[in-house]
């Protein structure tokens, strides 16, 4: 927590407004577009329903496709799922460990010739890292497709100068406990055009008629985020630069310390991009370890009452979504999963918390400190 979160929280308590009604919302979207550039916010209880909600603005349904990444958090896939829709998988690029153009272009052109045209494209900026956007916008463009950007673990990334999460016709962020800021749980719709940020809202409220009874013409949402936990958003927003120089000198710092060992590499950044480096994330080359493993340094951090994750399981190779079509020649992403591990990331690690993970990892490479 930054410090005046508790601040905005005990107005929505003076205030009486704790329900997901009151100004705390107003001011937190308004301050979400003004750090994006985004026209239009929608406050929400999280980055799924966030989703979930573009999906249904782009009239996605039952039997319609949608190009996702494989390389992803089923998040990103649950909604497609929701909407009885088909999620159509895509393999990553090695530049930018996200959704590949190439591969989205074959599987845009095979659908296609099967009379199939996908009904939206999911692009994803995992880890905080920015997608290659001039070839997949312009792709997305070439077949009238449109676009919605999952910019959930991206919050203060940019690309060419730009925030990412505005990019496509609809953005996605997520403020879940576990991201570079939190409302606790939450997430927020971003958007140019009012009548669907509107209709976001409709939805996000239980779809209530203007009626003085209670009046339901179609299926509606309980999607909308509380003031209470608004007032939290609002306190984090005052600190997100700090957050993302922070997650920033995490990740330098382990470059730094792990720069003389030639079988760790580190998650790249485009260029003219700067992400947030919301998790720091490794590739371990077995060729050249020694036989070291990712999973050999995971347990070894393990021991330690360290926790670090691997990277995304391909989400074609989850049991829930095997059934599915992928298109990825190359298998970048089993080979990130495969090879790859999230470090302790959080803003929060003190100096001596980020020494004793490095001399662990140097440790088990033979390292000295």
């Amino acid at each position: 927590m930054g410090g005046d979160e508790q601040k905005y929280v005990q107005k929505a308590f003076d205030t009486n407004w704790i329900a997901p009604v009151g100004e705390n919302i107003q001011l937190f979207e308004e301050a979400l577009c003004q750090y994006t550039g985004a026209r239009y916010a929608l406050a929400l209880n999280s980055g799924t329903a966030a989703i979930h909600l573009a999906l249904i603005l782009l009239g996605v349904g039952y039997g319609d496709e949608v190009i996702v990444p494989t390389f992803t958090f089923s998040a990103t896939i649950n909604p497609v799922i929701y909407q009885g829709a088909v999620p159509i998988f895509v393999d990553s690029e090695r530049e930018s460990w996200n959704i590949c153009a190439k591969e989205m272009a074959c599987a845009i052109e095979s659908r296609l010739s099967l009379g199939h045209h996908p009904k939206a494209i999911i692009i994803v900026h995992s880890y905080g890292q920015s997608a290659h956007l001039p070839d997949l916008m312009a792709l997305a463009d070439q077949y009238h497709i449109p676009v919605i950007e999952d910019a959930a673990e991206a919050l203060g990334a940019t690309f060419q100068g730009r925030k990412l999460g505005t990019f496509g016709k609809l953005g996605i962020l997520s403020f879940n406990g576990n991201k570079i800021i939190t409302t606790s749980g939450g997430g927020a719709l971003l958007c140019d055009d009012q009548i669907l940020l509107e209709r976001a809202r409709y939805l996000s409220t239980q779809s209530r008629d203007p009626a003085p009874h209670f009046q339901h013409s179609e299926v509606g949402y309980n999607y909308a985020l509380s003031n209470v936990l608004a007032g939290i958003g609002l306190g984090q927003m005052e600190v997100l630069q700090e957050r993302v120089r922070q997650r920033r000198a995490v990740f330098a710092f382990y470059q730094q310390a792990f720069s003389d060992i030639e079988a760790i590499s580190f998650a790249p950044e485009l260029e003219f991009s700067e992400g947030n480096r919301w998790l720091s994330c490794i590739l371990v080359n077995e060729k050249t370890s020694g036989g070291i493993t990712r999973e050999t340094l995971r347990l070894a951090l393990e021991r330690e009452l360290i926790e670090a994750r691997p990277l995304w399981k391909p989400m074609h190779r989850q049991p829930v979504f095997q059934q599915f079509p992928y298109f990825g020649s190359q298998h970048v992403a089993e080979e990130l999963f495969n090879r790859g591990l999230c470090l302790p990331s959080g803003s929060n690690l003190s100096e001596e918390d980020l020494n004793r993970i490095v001399a662990l990892v140097r440790g088990v490479f033979g390292k000295g400190a």
